[in-house]
């Protein structure tokens, strides 16, 4: 690709990692190189065996979960954010000869800070030419939408959480 562009897809509905999840089965059954990045999981989603199965697609989930970032302590936040912004970091040294790197969760890592959202928009201004990428999370900043080409934003209208149904497996995660 001669220009890479950037993707976010956002929103309180499901269906933003579904979205960069069939991005990045798109881009690898054309035999474009894929790095596919998680952030606040642990590598264990249906989707992430099946990306494991293409040989185009380098996964790097989190070594190490923290839970919820809310229920942690002040020592604990700081841990996390150290460990998720060296992840960040490895993450991009991957995509230098990528042609799609997808930073699932990455929004919603920043919106707690544990990735430096400046550190973020630094990297989309750098990326190598024709690099795409994918940010998906929830609430993502106007400045983060400022660098994006594509804002696609799910809406949940109705969600069987709301009446206490637990995400299932292969539906859900």
């Amino acid at each position: 690709m001669e220009r890479g562009l950037t993707h976010i897809y956002c929103g309180d509905g499901k269906g933003k990692t579904t979205a960069s999840v069939g991005l990045a089965v798109r881009a690898a059954g054309r035999g474009l190189r894929v790095v596919y990045v998680q952030f606040f999981k642990d590598g264990t989603s249906g989707e992430f065996q099946v990306l494991e199965e293409l040989d185009n697609v380098r996964l790097l989930p989190p070594e190490k979960t923290f839970g919820f970032i809310w229920t942690l302590s002040e020592a604990e936040r700081q841990e996390a954010a150290a460990f998720y912004t060296e992840h960040f970091r490895r993450a991009i040294a991957l995509a230098q000869d990528a042609d799609l790197l997808v930073l699932d969760e990455v929004i919603s890592a920043c919106n707690c800070g544990a990735v430096p959202e400046e550190e973020v928009i630094r990297f989309l201004r750098s990326r190598p030419k024709g690099l795409e990428v994918v940010l998906t999370g929830r609430e993502p900043s106007e400045a983060l939408q400022a660098e994006a080409d594509y804002v696609s934003e799910m809406c949940k209208r109705k969600h069987p959480f709301d009446q206490k149904i637990c995400a299932r497996q292969g539906i859900e995660f």
